[in-house]
């Protein structure tokens, strides 16, 4: 699959491309002005828990180890919820109906494993109801996984974005508030 970024002849120059192989931009250290978002797609999983609540899964992220949700770059011949449960499979191994249009989404600085830099990335986020959990998935050894209570998965996640959808989703779904 290809990365939405590539280096190109000098350090300080990077060239950033499409899933498709496009070429988007072309420029000096990225500005916080001038940056373009790339898009990835993320799934929030959620379940009615053993006392009839509200409850989501959160899985810890690669480098830092922040709790998360499942996200990622595109996948070419995937319409955006479909690449998003995919992403939900691949990093948490669960399985279940995800919602056709995006719920939300929230912005965050990806860093790029390969030379350090980072991306701005808007994240599309789509609902996720939980049918299947498995025990075992391609990034099992990768990451953790837990399922939250409301208001400890807002406590748990850094991004204040996603803890906002999140308490929206809350709202939404049970009719109260959740902070």
């Amino acid at each position: 699959m290809r990365r939405p970024y590539e280096l190109a002849s000098s350090i300080e120059r990077i060239k950033v491309c499409d899933p498709e192989g496009k070429r988007i931009s072309i420029g000096k250290n990225f500005s916080k002005e001038n940056q373009a978002k790339y898009i990835q797609y993320g799934a929030l999983p959620y379940r009615i828990g053993k006392t009839c609540s509200l409850e989501f899964l959160l899985i810890t992220t690669g480098q830092t180890k922040q709790w998360m949700i499942p996200k990622g770059w595109p996948v070419k011949g995937l319409k955006p919820a479909k690449s998003a449960a995919r992403e939900a499979y691949e990093e948490a191994g669960i399985r279940g109906a995800i919602s056709a249009k995006p719920i939300g989404a929230f912005s965050y600085d990806k860093r790029l494993e390969e030379n350090g830099f980072t991306v701005p990335c808007e994240v599309r986020v789509f609902a996720m109801s939980v049918r299947r959990q498995l025990k075992s998935w391609p990034e099992a050894y990768e990451r953790d996984s837990r399922w939250f209570e409301p208001i400890n998965a807002l406590s748990a996640l850094k991004d204040e974005g996603l803890r906002d959808l999140i308490a929206v989703f809350v709202e939404r779904t049970t009719g109260r508030p959740c902070r």
